[in-house]
């Protein structure tokens, strides 16, 4: 069983950060050792606060291992796209030669970098480094005859 011993130096500072904490995790945290402080169980806080006991005991650990600067820390998982170490080369590319569809500019990807992604995977990349479809519209061969401008300003006239 996971013991937790908050320190007296630290209860007034939990008290105090339970609101005025920049990051709403970190505000959770604190509220979590402040319940624990007063006596709660650990099935208690999980149903106040809306979390489950792995993420209870998770705040403990982080509190047992570095006190209140580790409770202050903020880690999420940003993965990054292997595509990212040619962006710069692949937008250069683009500027130059746009392509005419998102297919086509995942073949022109893998053709430079090897890298082979989906079109759904190339389209956020591309939407990500500020590039942006532009629709193209089609021009009707004969749309303006010479009869139709003649009828058109005859139409207009007064008689």
């Amino acid at each position: 069983m996971l013991q937790l011993k908050i320190q007296q130096s630290d209860l007034q500072s939990i008290a105090e950060g339970r609101y005025t904490q920049l990051h709403q995790r970190v505000m959770q945290k604190y509220e979590a050792l402040w319940l624990k402080h007063c006596g709660l169980s650990n099935q208690l806080i999980c149903k106040i606060l809306g979390i489950c006991n792995n993420t209870l005991l998770s705040f403990y650990k982080q509190y047992n291992e570095g006190g209140l600067e580790r409770i202050q820390e903020i880690k999420f998982h940003h993965p990054k796209s292997e595509l990212s170490e040619f962006s710069g080369s692949i937008e250069k590319y683009f500027e130059e030669n746009p392509p005419k569809s998102i297919s086509e500019a995942a073949a022109k990807i893998e053709e430079l970098t090897g890298i082979k992604r989906g079109e759904t995977q190339v389209r956020k990349f591309l939407k990500d480094r500020k590039f942006r479809f532009r629709r193209v519209g089609t021009v009707p061969a004969k749309a303006l005859t010479e009869e139709k401008k003649t009828s058109r300003e005859n139409f207009w006239k007064r008689s």
